[in-house]
This record gives structure tokens, sequence and C-alpha cells, in this order.
């Protein structure tokens, strides 16, 4: 059984590429996150192809997944990089990015940061507050820099059909500036002599579920910008959705390139995706410490939990959850719960299980985004370690050693 190009059960045993994880395991313990290169690099190809043309550029969200392997990778590949915080931009640069490479997003930036971007040569600033151009400005005057690029956030006030926590271009939300703002600044350019007003960037939210708010949202955007020639670039963020249950079928990234790119003729297009080309390229690897029978119910507890994987606890994300090793026997209903000392730590409620025993290790899916970036010290828990199985398929290696308790206070004073 075949999961994706990468991710496949051979002879009952599963298998990244041509690397059995059971093997793996063996090796680095658990609970671990694993991911394939090569599966990641397919996406970020069929991204890059998909919207292809005169100025068009993919940049990698990094708050999907920060691992320093992976993000070389996508380097290598000829992606570029949008980041929310310094740390990002840091991260990127210790990745082998340049800074012409990255885009600084973010609605809070601090003053730090925006030295920070600014010394290292960001390409973009996607801006969403009236002050934060003073701020961009002032250093940019600062530091002797003649123009840094910034592209203002427009929020569209359009509702995506998305999860509450996943959707930010309505009104309500903090993110972005109303189409008002972004027209009055654009009049008084002249206030701000260190800065390229270039583009607009437009996110309306991530895991998008349809075409029709994208689209509802890009007119809106097209109708701000058409009395002024001088904006060219225009950046529409990520939010390329991907299945998460087996059997479900995601929004055709190929209807989305087709209801946008044509429209685009002339612009130079940012892309900012990160969930779909990270997602299907990783899973969380664990291992069932106990299995509970109580008030009708049947438990297997597991040694990863919302410290490792928070999306099941913050937002009531379904990941799928398969064995290492096939085994026989009737499925059975069954809650999949991690250790930590919260009732919302529940990885997997009332799902179809096959029988597990103490011992047995779970492949949790589609993990590759959003997992360790959100990943925490809760309970005092030691961070995962994280693997990567090289591009040519046949060789793994760790890239991020599990941490130990001694991580964990080695910070304080």
């Amino acid at each position: 059984m075949d999961f994706n190009s990468s991710i496949r059960y051979v002879n009952e045993r599963l298998q990244i590429d041509d690397c059995e994880l059971e093997a793996i395991i063996a090796e680095t313990g658990t609970p671990t996150y694993i991911y394939s290169l090569k599966r990641a690099g397919e996406n970020y190809r069929r991204i890059r192809d998909l919207f292809a043309g005169p100025g068009a550029r993919i940049h990698f969200s990094v708050k999907a997944n920060g691992n320093l392997a992976l993000l070389g990778a996508l380097k290598e590949a000829g992606a570029g990089f949008d980041c929310v915080s310094g740390g990002e931009i840091y991260r990127v640069l210790q990745a082998g990015a340049a800074g012409e490479d990255i885009v600084f997003a973010g609605v809070g930036k601090t003053r730090a940061e925006i030295d920070f971007a600014l010394e290292s040569g960001v390409a973009w600033f996607n801006v969403e507050n009236v002050a934060e151009l003073d701020y961009i400005n002032g250093a940019a005057l600062e530091q002797g820099i003649d123009r840094a690029r910034v592209a203002l956030r427009l929020n569209p006030e359009v509702s995506a059909k998305t999860h509450p926590y996943m959707a930010t271009g309505h009104g309500s939300a903090k993110f972005g500036l109303t189409a008002d703002v972004i027209r009055q600044l654009w009049e008084r350019q002249s206030r701000y002599s260190n800065i390229d007003f270039a583009g607009v960037h437009l996110h309306i939210g991530s895991q998008l579920g349809d075409i029709k708010a994208t689209s509802a949202a890009l007119d809106r955007l097209l109708e701000l910008i058409r009395p002024h020639p001088q904006i060219r670039a225009i950046n529409l963020g990520g939010g390329l959705p991907v299945a998460y249950r087996f059997g479900e079928r995601a929004p055709a990234l190929q209807d989305f390139a087709a209801a946008i790119a044509p429209r685009l003729a002339g612009y130079d297009l940012l892309l900012e995706p990160g969930r779909s080309i990270v997602a299907d390229a990783g899973i969380l690897v664990a291992e069932v410490l106990y299995v509970k029978r109580q008030a009708g119910q049947l438990f297997y507890v597991i040694n990863a939990s919302m410290a490792e994987l928070l999306r099941p606890a913050l937002y009531g994300a379904q990941h799928e959850i398969v064995p290492l090793l096939k085994t026989e026997g009737e499925a059975e209903l069954a809650q999949v719960a991690g250790p930590v000392c919260e009732s919302a730590d529940v990885l997997a409620r009332d799902r179809l299980m096959p029988p597990l025993r103490v011992g047995d290790k779970v492949a949790i899916m589609t993990a590759g985004a959003y997992g360790m970036t959100m990943a925490s010290n809760y309970n005092a828990r030691p961070r995962p370690a994280e693997v990567v199985v090289e591009e040519s398929g046949d060789r793994w290696r760790v890239s991020r050693r599990r941490e130990t308790w001694d991580n964990l206070t080695r910070s304080e004073v």
C-alpha cells in the first residue's frame, strides 16, 4: 500500500523511500520525526512548475518546518524563504541561503528584528502596521540602505473556508491593512524616503478549502492596485491545502493555478507555501506504552503527545495513525492518547485501529508541517529527534539530536 510516492508498505513493513522505518527507529529511538527530502523536493517542484512564469518565485514558509537539512535541500532546489521572525531568518541563513532569498513577514516585528533583517539584506518586508513603516524607514536610513522593498499586506475582509484559527483575511483578524489605509499610504509615499512601495501581499488563511475565497480576495487586490502601475509584485502567501485523512481529496493545486495565474499576467508572482511542500513528506514515529480498557473504551497510550504534535489538541486536527508492521486482527474503535497531564492530549479519538501491543511502533502521518516547529517542553518533556532520508532515498541521517534532561536546564541561571 502506497500513501504517497515516498511512504508505503513493502512486505508489510512501513518505509520511507528505500529506508525501512523499523531499522531507523532501532537506532534513534522514539518519538522521532522523519522526513523524506525526496518527497519535499517533488512537492516543491510541482508547485513551482504549476505557477511558472517570468518573475514567479516560490518562498517556502519556514514556520511550517525549520529543519536545517530540509531548508538546505529546498535552497539547493531553488526555493526562497518566507520568515516571520528574526529567529527564522537566522535559521535560513544558517542553512546557506542569502538575504536576497528571504521575505520577512509578520504582524509584530520588533525593531531589533527589523534591524537584523536589513543587515541581512532581506529582499522584501511584508508590512501589516503603519508604524512599522516608520521603523523600517528609519532603520534603512541609519544603515545607509537606499530603498527597502515593501509589500503592504491587504486584509481583503474575506472569510476563508477553513478552521477559524487558520483564517487570517476576515475583518476582525489582527492581520493586514484595509484597502483604505493602503490607499492613504500610497498617497503619501514621499514621507518614506528609504522605502520602495513595490508590491502587495495577500494571505487569507491556511488549508484553504476552495478557490472561491481566494478568487474573491484576488479581485479586491487587483481592483486596489489597478490605478498604481508602479506596483508590479503580488505576493499571494500560501495556504495551499493537503489531505490529512485517508480517502480525502484536497482541492487540486492545478485548479488554484488555473484560477490565479492567468489573472496575474504582467505581474511578478510570489507564493509562500509551507504545508503543501512538507506535510506529507514527514511522519512522527511513536511507541505504544500501555494498552488500557476503561469505561467501555480502548486506550492506546503512546510516547508521543501534544508536546511533540500540538495540532490535534490545538485545532482538533486529524492525523492518520498506522503501525510500522502490519498486524493481523479485527480493527477496533480506540483512543490514541499521549502521556501529558491534559485531557486534550489525545492524538486520535474514536479511531478504528488495528490491534496493537505494548512495544509496537506507530507512524503518525502527514506530520511534516507544524509538528516540530510547534513542539514544546511541556511536562518537562525533551523534544524529539529529527531524521532526514536523503534525496537518493537509500540513506538517512539524524539531522537533530534528541534533547536530554540536561537540555531542559542548561539555559537556566
